[in-house]
């Protein structure tokens, strides 16, 4: 059985003082948090040179003893008429946060390089030692934070948040502050330089700012672990206490109230029993309050307590065995011709286009999305694998690459590490079988279970064929001896032949662990007809889907499917014109929702999974 361990926990949490730069990442829950926000309006500067960040000699403004009041962090204005400044910010454009600029103005929708944003703000009143934070969701790719022209730190990463403290640093009243963010593809990092999905650049999640007291819960987990006995541990983490400090641990609706006092490093554990407690499932996302408490500091939240695990060929939850009826989504929303999710609104209609479908499962495709999707699904009973970018050929011979990789799934994991919902942490996708990138995955693998060993882990590997047999597909890869669960893409009917050749194929997988199929499918244009055999059209795309379930439920261990993709979405490798027009068309819907015939017949093929499983459990209780 998979249980929580409580293992290398000041290196997990960093267990000190709150860094100055997000460099140095500390898991900080602030979703439930009241806060300031900062989104709406902010003025622009498109800086393709980075002139508002480098002199003529390209030395950067921000590492100067004392940067010029050029540098566009500096927001300044001319003291006089004889001082030349070449920017405004005042007078600029304005873009809306969160959000990409892409799709926000026609003339950047192709845009990679750095945009510098800026706020005005007036900080909210503290009182006595009270700290302040501010908090970023995303930022894509690369973020250099400055407040009222004094560096705070920066990012690496699109998809994950970051933090900096200003306490102390802020204004009552005209507090600028200003965000270079920099989308440029770069060889070295996560992803690299090629993806198949859009580079959307810019503030793509919530900016708020914090006030929390002097000594603060900064973070927590609490998870079951084992679902006979109700036996639950976790963990607080109170920023700014050392040994000593009471924290006291509640869930009222399980009569749950326990204390502990925190260690040297700000830590308290927690162990109790959830009597009677109703376990989280897509049939019944049982949420449970909790409560976490120091001094007059309060951490308020809701958990969903499950297990899952692999237990031979079968996939576990709450020790049933369980099929993931799933589809792959990207984080793209292009009705009314959005594109970055920026709302819980577009999360919940995502995931209510996963449920027509009858789906219980989602591949948050191929990096962390919103939090909001996230706790949504949570509520909504959709069970979820999370993934960090490490996309085809990364470069696996850089230590700073693995170090941006390790990166990003520490804050993957330390912001969603209470969400039921997530049952796989994903390390990587389609990734080319080397020395080095074994060596980089295996790291990855450790790292992942040292941070959390509740959930599975897993990434989407490749097939192969055996060289005497052109028609028996094989799934080796020294990654799968390190994975819960054999995860693999197939294009059989795409890219690797026509859809007939998936009732030839026969497959050869040889672990003792269950199998899942994480990516097939084909593109089709909504609403283009003909016929079965005629690439592009609808029918296509159905008969593939029906073909290949068929060819997949044959497979030994097969627990379950996340077909790509659930709805279309915007890629610059797909350049067909009136079929793709920078649209990859592999979606079940349109990139406004429309379902095409595909999404019937994998609506169908789930409604009768999810009747089996009924039955089964039916024959089970009277026996």
């Amino acid at each position: 059985m998979k249980t929580i361990i409580m293992t290398a926990l000041s290196t997990l949490l960093g267990l000190t003082s709150l860094a100055a730069s997000a460099t140095e990442f500390q898991p900080f829950q602030t979703y439930t948090r009241p806060a300031l926000p900062l989104n709406g309006e902010w003025k622009i500067i498109v800086d393709p040179y980075e002139n508002g960040y480098y002199n003529y000699r390209y030395e950067p403004f921000d590492q100067m003893d004392n940067p010029p009041r050029s540098a566009y962090f500096r927001d300044a204005k001319p003291r006089h008429s004889g001082e030349l400044i070449e920017y405004d910010f005042d007078a600029s454009e304005s873009l809306t946060v969160p959000g990409d600029w892409n799709t926000q103005k026609e003339k950047l929708y192709y845009y990679e390089g750095s945009i510098w944003y800026r706020k005005l703000f007036n900080a909210p009143a503290t009182e006595g030692k009270q700290r302040t934070f501010l908090h970023f969701g995303a930022a894509n790719y690369r973020a250099d934070v400055y407040l009222n022209g004094e560096k705070l730190g920066h990012h690496v990463g699109g998809f994950t948040p970051f933090y900096f403290e200003t306490t102390g640093k802020l204004k009552p009243q005209g507090n600028s502050l200003v965000v270079k963010v920099d989308n440029k593809r770069q060889r070295d990092g996560v992803p690299t330089l090629n993806t198949d999905w859009w580079n959307y650049g810019g503030i793509t999640r919530s900016v708020r700012l914090l006030v929390t007291p002097e000594v603060f819960v900064r973070d927590y987990k609490i998870q079951l672990n084992d679902h006979k006995t109700g036996e639950l541990s976790g963990y607080a983490v109170v920023d700014g206490a050392g040994a000593g400090r009471e924290v006291r641990l509640t869930l009222p609706q399980l009569n749950i109230d326990v204390r502990a006092t925190t260690n040297a490093e700000g830590v308290a554990t927690f162990s109790a029993r959830a009597v009677g407690a109703q376990l989280w499932s897509p049939d019944s996302p049982r949420m449970y309050q909790v409560i976490v408490r120091t001094g007059n500091d309060r951490l308020d939240d809701e958990v969903g307590l499950r297990t899952i695990e692999a237990e031979g060929k079968q996939l576990l939850l709450n020790g049933k065995p369980i099929f993931l009826r799933g589809i792959s989504l990207h984080e793209e929303y292009a009705v009314d011709g959005g594109g970055r999710v920026t709302s819980v609104e577009e999360a919940r209609k995502q995931l209510q286009w996963a449920r027509d479908l009858n789906a219980n499962f989602v591949r948050l495709a191929h990096y962390p999305h919103n939090e909001h999707i996230v706790r949504l699904a949570d509520q909504l009973g959709v069970m979820l694998w999370s993934e960090i970018p490490v996309y085809w050929t990364i470069n696996w011979d850089s230590e700073e690459t693995y170090q941006n990789a390790q990166a990003q799934l520490e804050e993957m994991i330390g912001r969603d590490k209470n969400r039921a919902s997530i049952i796989i942490w994903s390390l990587a996708n389609e990734t080319p079988v080397s020395e080095a990138r074994n060596r980089f995955l295996t790291r990855l693998a450790d790292r992942a279970r040292s941070l959390d060993s509740s959930r599975l882990i897993s990434a989407a590997m490749e097939k192969h064929y055996d060289p005497e047999n052109p028609e028996r597909a094989i799934v080796e890869d020294p990654l799968a001896e390190l994975m819960d669960i054999v995860s693999f893409n197939q294009y059989i009917g795409w890219y690797d032949g026509l859809h007939e050749k998936a009732e030839r194929v026969t497959w050869h997988i040889p672990y003792d662990k269950p199998v899942f199929i994480s990516e097939f499918g084909a593109g089709a244009k909504q609403g283009l007809q003909g016929d079965s055999n005629t690439l592009w059209t609808e029918a296509y795309q159905a008969e593939l889907y029906r073909k290949t379930l068929a060819m997949l439920d044959k497979i030994d261990g097969f627990v379950g499917t996340s077909p790509w993709i659930l709805a279309d979405f915007r890629s610059p490798r797909r350049a067909l014109p009136g079929v793709q027009d920078d649209f990859n068309r592999k979606g079940l819907l349109s990139e406004t929702g429309v379902p095409k015939e595909a999404f019937g017949v994998l609506r169908e093929y789930y409604r009768q999974r999810a009747l089996e499983r009924v039955t089964v459990e039916k024959a089970e209780q009277s026996e």
